[in-house]
């Protein structure tokens, strides 16, 4: 009883120092930049030591991964939540939409996702993480589109990855000030263009 509780004891230790650096160096990489952030700033914030972060983390670009990989997954769970089974094909996609548009409003999100991701870990990398997170949900919705006949029946990974750029492209747009009711008035003329079509 007494060792299964070390376990869970050390278990929860390494969980909550692994969060604490993931933590510290989202708050870091949003204020100033992956570039511009150094690792002995991270294990400060954290109030770790190095050896706790290069024991959880190859590198400091590995706990960037972590820290993508979390965003990714947040931004997908906003979507998911936008979009409930009972919304049709056509009204789910318009909702997982301003989902991601609303979710990419978080400070530092796009920076780190749509700036910094493609460039510290690679577009293969990156795409990757959008295919686990985001682009999933956005695929689910389009091939349940083309399943019920309301939109025209055309190559889902192509059109996920066609699309997701443009939803990408309009978040850095919203937020270097331009009108997020301009972007999510095409976006939805597109899906209803695809639905049309």
């Amino acid at each position: 009883m007494q060792q299964e509780s070390a376990r869970r004891s050390n278990r929860d230790r390494t969980e909550t120092t692994r969060a604490d650096l993931i933590a510290a160096a989202r708050k870091l990489f949003t204020e100033k930049s992956y570039a511009e952030t150094g690792t002995p700033e991270i294990v400060a914030a954290a109030g770790v030591t190095r050896g706790a972060l290069y024991h959880h983390f190859a590198d400091k670009q590995a706990l960037f991964a972590a820290v993508v990989e979390q965003e990714a997954a947040a931004v997908a769970r906003e979507i998911d939540r936008a979009s409930p089974p009972s919304l049709s094909a056509r009204d789910a996609l318009i909702a997982s939409s301003d989902a991601y548009l609303t979710a990419m409003r978080a400070p530092g999100r796009t920076r780190l996702l749509l700036l910094d991701g493609p460039a510290v870990l690679g577009r293969t990398a990156m795409d990757a993480i959008d295919n686990r997170h985001g682009n999933r949900s956005l695929r689910e919705g389009l091939v349940a589109a083309m399943r019920t006949q309301s939109m025209k029946r055309l190559p889902p990974e192509a059109l996920t990855a066609l699309l997701a750029a443009a939803f990408d492209r309009a978040a850095l747009a919203i937020e270097a000030g331009a009108s997020g009711e301009d972007y999510r008035a095409v976006l939805t003329a597109l899906i209803d263009g695809l639905s049309r079509a």
